[in-house]
């Protein structure tokens, strides 16, 4: 069961956003992340909780910051309702869309999942729902997803294989690059992996 820290930030101007303590397991039935997000401050603003079955379809996601809560799951594409902590003002989405999306690494190991793609393999297209941080408004967007290359390299036990994936917005045509191990991402836009406890799980 992987657990560790990721150092979050601004991908264009590298202001520190704070850390993300996570910890994620992977089983026959699919794969869950949860984690506590701790600003700069010390003060806990966030946290994640998602869970995907084993062709990496959100089965529930609970997203929370200091004002507001979203809880969603793939149903008639991915539906949601966001409340703020009291439950007073509740607004329901759905969107005929493959998954979610946002700034936790728990999303980018869940499409790399979801799109289930090999090297070489033309880039599969998702459109997905992402809810923007503090208020988590949610926003449709249409992303494209290429596994780049897959390289093995020599750790003490087996080999560490690492995903590359090219990541490209295509309403933008903004074009990034993240790089996964299994269910832990090494490096992303914004992302960085600090610390870690054990090594990653290996997806069958």
């Amino acid at each position: 069961m992987p657990r560790g820290r990721y150092s979050l930030y601004d991908p264009h101007d590298h202001t520190p956003l704070g850390d993300e303590h996570f910890q994620c397991a992977a089983g026959p039935s699919g794969w869950r992340y949860v984690s506590q997000i701790i600003a700069p401050s010390g003060a806990e603003t966030g946290s994640v909780d998602l869970a995907v079955d084993a062709l990496g379809r959100p089965l529930r996601l609970q997203l929370r910051t200091a004002d507001w809560q979203v809880r969603g799951a793939a149903l008639n594409g991915v539906t949601w309702v966001r409340t703020d902590p009291d439950g007073e003002h509740a607004t329901e989405g759905n969107v005929r869309a493959h998954g979610f999306t946002g700034t936790s690494p728990a999303f980018l190991v869940a499409l790399a999942r979801l799109s289930r793609l090999t090297p070489g393999a033309p880039a599969t297209r998702l459109r997905l729902v992402t809810f923007t941080a503090p208020v988590l408004a949610p926003r449709t967007v249409d992303q494209a997803w290429a596994l780049v290359s897959r390289t093995a390299h020599p750790t003490d036990n087996a080999p560490l294989e690492v995903d590359e994936y090219q990541v490209s917005a295509l309403d933008t045509g903004e074009q990034h690059t993240v790089h996964l191990a299994g269910d832990v991402v090494l490096a992303a836009p914004g992302i960085e992996l600090e610390e870690l406890e054990s090594p990653p799980s290996v997806f069958d």
